[in-house]
């Protein structure tokens, strides 16, 4: 049994019997590449805790909150996000999982015409379920306070910060999106393939800063993080065989690009900033991602042998059943702790002061526990679902099967742009007109609502329509 063979097997229990992280772990095939699991969890845990540790709140002499950034109040700690900017890192290991997934879907589908369809559907569930999930109970909670007339303060800065972690989900539905010609290139050119995208993303750069070309910038978005999307092909294919150098190549470059170049420190995006090393990314972002992918696989044999622990293992499995659901959720408990501070009228330390750290564990740890109250609430619905694949029983499918894979391909177009433009203008907009400005077109958070929708219900309904499921 391969270790995508039983990863979908495992799943399949886990919705079928519910079975505890316990007897999951236990079912573990012996090939399964654990290691990868563990930095699922690791990277999306170290993203929470970095959001939890950033935010300063505080109230100004007329009252309005404000939520600022500690990196920005003490600039000598933006050093810490080459640490945990760990984003690389989870694009990397979609990588590897998507690359396996796609191989194992394409030897069961002989006439190749389903593959795509089942593909997205198969690895974007887990992905659009929790999310619609978000998008809809905060949606429903901003068409009730908006009715209802009750506003201002912190609620308004909620309602429009706890969409922005939505960007993630947009540029992960690109990778999904983008697999199977990427694999295609990367099974001909190899390390070629890679290394165009390196070019391609240096390339927009020197373009960029040196001779002033509008808007070229954006295609880094692609271009930036695709190439470590890419990294994780090679190493699906056991092709990272020297990390050490990937990582020692990474630091150098993003350390000579930000001493000599006009590159920020920090590797995330900060208050009034010219240039952000993450919107759009730069090329000294890709070098950070290449280091961080270098460390994490030199470090992968004695972290494996740790994995092999039965009560660590039963733990990474438990995580990673509610990783995506507690990810979705984390800006909204951290700013439900603030509110409830506010509430009691609890004095918020100017950030960065003796006070302030005193009080950051007591607010981390709240926060974790709202965290988990949220996860219980909805983490079922982190759950692929039960409903088995088999043929297709929709009329008429097999006439339309050849336009099936674009017609996949524009769901997951929708959705990547839905979920990007409302990470941009937040639930706040909900009913005020506000829009934002995505890649040359306005968006509302209405129109961005009803492309997520939309985008999600016909990558299910095609995706339904295969003879299986991944």
């Amino acid at each position: 049994m391969t270790a995508t063979t039983g990863a979908t097997t495992s799943a399949r229990a886990a919705v079928s019997a519910r079975v505890s992280a316990r007897e999951l772990a236990a079912a573990t095939p012996a090939d399964r590449d654990r290691y990868v699991d563990l930095l699922r969890v690791a990277s999306l845990g170290t993203v929470v805790l970095g959001h939890w540790l950033m935010a300063a709140v505080t109230t100004g002499a007329d009252g309005q909150v404000e939520v600022g950034n500690l990196l920005a109040v003490e600039p000598k700690l933006q050093v810490l996000t080459w640490a945990l900017q760990i984003m690389p890192v989870f694009f990397f290991v979609g990588g590897f999982s998507h690359a396996l997934s796609y191989r194992s879907l394409s030897r069961r589908f002989p006439d190749g015409g389903s593959v795509y369809p089942a593909f997205l559907r198969a690895r974007l569930q887990r992905l659009l379920r929790p999310t619609m999930v978000f998008i809809g109970v905060w949606g429903a909670a901003a068409a009730l306070l908006h009715l209802a007339g009750v506003g201002g303060g912190l609620l308004d800065v909620a309602l429009r910060l706890v969409a922005q972690p939505l960007w993630f989900i947009g540029i992960y539905l690109a990778m999904v999106a983008f697999t199977p010609p990427l694999l295609k290139l990367h099974e001909r050119f190899g390390w070629g393939a890679f290394g165009a995208l390196i070019a391609a993303a240096a390339l927009v750069d020197v373009l960029r800063f040196a001779l002033d070309v509008p808007f070229v910038e954006f295609l880094n978005f692609a271009f930036v993080w695709l190439a470590i999307h890419q990294l994780g092909f090679l190493r699906a294919d056991g092709r990272l065989t020297r990390p050490y150098l990937l990582a020692g190549a990474g630091l150098a470059g993003a350390a000579l690009l930000v001493a000599y170049g006009p590159y920020p420190l920090s590797m995330v995006g900060m208050p009034g900033e010219k240039v952000s090393n993450m919107a759009p990314p730069t090329f000294a972002l890709l070098c950070h991602g290449l280091w961080l992918v270098g460390a994490v696989e030199w470090v992968r044999r004695p972290v494996a042998r740790w994995l092999e622990r039965p009560k660590v293992w039963r733990t990474v499995v438990a995580a990673n059943g509610i990783s995506m659901t507690a990810f979705l959720w984390h800006l909204s408990a951290m700013l439900g702790v603030y509110g409830v501070l506010l509430a009691l009228d609890v004095d918020l330390p100017t950030p960065a002061t003796g006070s302030w750290w005193v009080q950051l564990p007591l607010r981390i740890g709240a926060a974790a526990v709202l965290t988990a109250v949220l996860v219980a609430a909805f983490r079922r619905f982190e759950r692929p679902s039960a409903r088995p694949s088999g043929p297709s029983r929709q009329s008429g499918f097999r006439r339309w099967r050849t336009y099936s894979g674009p017609a996949a391909a524009f769901g997951a177009v929708l959705c990547l742009f839905g979920v990007l433009g409302l990470s941009m203008v937040g639930f706040g907009g909900l009913f005020e007109g506000r829009t934002a400005l995505l890649i040359a077109v306005q968006v509302s958070a209405p129109v961005a609502v009803g492309m997520t929708l939309a985008g999600w219900a016909l990558v299910e309904l095609i995706g339904r329509g295969t003879r299986s499921s991944a």
